[in-house]
């Protein structure tokens, strides 16, 4: 087997296997392999993606599972899927960014919302939708990882914070269990990351404060060749307020409308778009330089005194706000900043204590 890519939770393999038809006839099949990394909580994840793959198989729009197998030496049990030969989002758009027109782009989008709305539509929601999750397999966009994936009324993940940092949804931090629009706010994230070729907030450190920047509505720049249909739409899939943003099935009807009815302005976009790549200011070769400790990897939390910590706050402070003057919250602001960093500091301290607790 071949080492493909890890994950917070799993490594998938590229192996060759044989197969056989309920004729007996046999052939071998390039297929992923996907092997949970060893942990207490693996178990219910594992058997979790199993479901949620069965439940999907017959959809081309979900990456296919045919089978489990086990590791003879160690006795683990591991996912035996379809291996999508053109790789992930994010290293797509990586290696050919330049060559990708705004309706290519329309397109990927396109496919992308189309998998969402199989999910949605069976009320479950994906819970770690990021561009890595996001393969291609020939010409077809899949959706995968659904470890995660639970019904919209199981509450038995609603006490985990799971994700990659930047395509959490700001609520999900103020204790808001994982819901259908909180999978909208990663689709806006894919968006921009469409539109740039670069992950959200790659330029920061991916830490407590940005986790309070997101929360005060902080979001990416988006980019000048941008159409601005596209733009009203991916900022109404990162509002703040989870009751703004869209349904899946409402994105796919604004995308289709912009694909038939919007052509001047997509050509008017890409003429920008080309410019830019021309004078090198757009695309991930010409960003701002990476951040050491910006981090991609899926990760989970339960009850961390992070999260709580954010909602004791942003009570306090909204009981505060309607009780003040614009005047005294103006000049409260740094020293809220400063109480800020004091905890933060203090927090640093306690997830050194919790790492078990703190998986990536």
């Amino acid at each position: 087997m071949e080492k493909t890519a890890a994950g917070g939770f799993s490594t998938i393999y590229k192996a060759t296997c044989l197969f056989r038809k309920y004729n007996s006839m046999k052939y071998f099949r390039t297929v992923a392999i996907k092997r949970y990394l060893n942990s207490q909580d693996m178990e219910k994840y594992f058997i979790n993606e199993l479901n949620s793959l069965y439940r999907y198989h017959k959809n081309g729009r979900i990456i296919s599972c045919f089978g489990v197998t086990q590791n003879p030496d160690t006795k683990e049990y591991m996912l035996v899927m379809k291996y999508a030969n053109g790789g992930n989002l994010h290293d797509y758009l990586q290696n050919n960014f330049a060559n990708i027109t705004w309706e290519m782009k329309l397109n990927i989008l396109l496919e992308i919302t189309m998998g969402l709305n199989v999910i949605h539509t069976r009320n479950f929601i994906h819970r770690d939708l990021h561009s890595g999750n996001i393969l291609l397999d020939n010409s077809s966009w899949l959706i995968c990882d659904l470890g995660l994936s639970q019904s919209t009324n199981n509450t038995s993940f609603n006490n985990e914070i799971y994700g990659v940092l930047p395509y959490i949804a700001p609520e999900i931090f103020n204790g808001v269990a994982f819901s259908k629009k909180s999978d909208i706010y990663s689709m806006g994230m894919i968006m921009w990351e469409l539109t740039t070729g670069c992950k959200p907030f790659s330029n920061c450190e991916h830490d407590f404060s940005l986790v309070y920047k997101i929360i005060d509505g902080n979001r990416p720049e988006i980019t000048s060749d941008t159409p601005e249909y596209i733009s009203n739409l991916m900022e109404s899939c990162w509002n703040s307020d989870p009751a703004k943003r869209p349904t899946v099935s409402e994105i796919y009807k604004a995308l289709s409308f912009a694909k038939e009815r919007c052509n001047v302005q997509f050509n008017k976009a890409e003429e920008k778009r080309l410019e830019l790549i021309k004078l090198k200011k757009l695309g991930p070769d010409f960003t701002e330089k990476f951040h050491s400790d910006a981090t991609y990897t899926s990760r989970i939390s339960s009850n961390s005194s992070l999260f709580e910590y954010i909602t004791k706050e942003y009570d306090i402070n909204t009981q505060s706000q309607q009780s003040t003057t614009h005047i005294t919250n103006v000049q409260d602001f740094p020293t809220k900043n400063s109480s800020r960093k004091r905890h933060m500091e203090e927090l640093r301290i306690e997830t050194q204590c919790d790492r078990k607790r703190i998986k990536a």
